[in-house]
């Protein structure tokens, strides 16, 4: 099945729009969106899971859980939980940053906030003594070292690509779903994922809260100040398996490796000759104009 992925082939395919899936259980859950028929909704919420196996599981998450939020159906285990919850749909942001002056629903986010001002980085590899502002950061630098990925057991039927939670598998769904659920407020524009609205938004606020501790220079995003640091650090994370070479951005080690497998995916529809990188293309094309 693994081999699939790779392979694009899919047995498993739709009657009525020849769409593939790597299982049967993916084929029966999309043709429901030919049919309208939804014979697995779960009784305690009348949602119906994403595939007919986690029929089971999605109806144990009610259990022990009799908190439920009345503007979006979830469901905790403790009052407290519920209630930290809420401030998510009545934009409750009572903890302010002094510095900034934006507004947090829970303490620990704005305590995490404050250090793109402090500059504080608590969280240090012991391997090579570099620290970060997230523990969650730092443990996805600390792969560099070990070679071992997280485990991430949540994968999507679709494409094969898995994660560490159920969260963003979800969000990841809306990606072949085509599902827009976030809406900037400012200006309408949609979004399939939480992060990228909320990057977004940035540009009309012209907030850059991510500031470089080298250079001062700020960012809109935290994943385009760890791409900066890399030029200060001089930091190559991605390695190529054939030949040792590190690069500091994965879509360079992509294109380097084609020089090992051969690979020209960039094609000039005028002559058939074809390319390993779009740009060479390009500038081939321009022989034809």
């Amino acid at each position: 099945i693994h081999q699939m992925i790779h392979g694009g082939e899919w047995p498993f395919h739709c009657s009525d729009c020849g769409k593939g899936f790597k299982g049967n259980s993916y084929l029966i859950t999309h043709q429901h969106i030919h049919t309208g028929e939804s014979p697995h909704n779960c009784p305690e919420c009348g949602k119906m899971p994403w595939s007919i196996p986690s029929v089971p599981e999605h109806r144990n998450s009610h259990q022990d859980k009799p908190y439920e939020c009345d503007e979006c159906g979830k469901s905790f285990s403790r009052s407290s939980d519920l209630i930290k919850h809420r401030k998510i749909h009545i934009r409750e942001k009572p903890y302010n940053c002094l510095e900034c002056g934006k507004g947090f629903s829970q303490s620990s986010t704005l305590i995490r906030h404050q250090r793109i001002h402090t500059g504080e980085r608590p969280y240090e590899c012991g391997e090579c003594g570099k620290s970060f502002s997230r523990s969650s950061t730092l443990l996805q630098h600390q792969v560099i070292h070990t070679g071992e990925q997280a485990e991430r057991p949540y994968e999507c039927g679709e494409c094969g690509k898995s994660f560490r939670d159920s969260y963003h598998l979800m969000e990841h769904r809306n990606i072949h779903t085509g599902e827009r659920p976030y809406t900037c407020l400012e200006c309408g524009k949609s979004f399939s994922q939480s992060s990228h609205m909320r990057a977004h938004q940035r540009i009309h606020t012209g907030e850059k809260p991510y500031e470089c501790s080298k250079c001062g220079k700020r960012f809109l995003t935290s994943s385009s100040l760890l791409l900066h640091e890399r030029i200060h650090t001089d930091e190559r994370p991605f390695l190529c398996l054939d030949c040792g070479k590190g690069f500091k951005q994965n879509c360079t080690l992509i294109m380097h490796r084609r020089i090992h497998t051969g690979e020209r995916p960039y094609e000039c529809p005028e002559c058939g000759k074809s390319f390993s990188r779009s740009s060479h293309l390009t500038r081939h094309q321009r022989r034809h104009q």
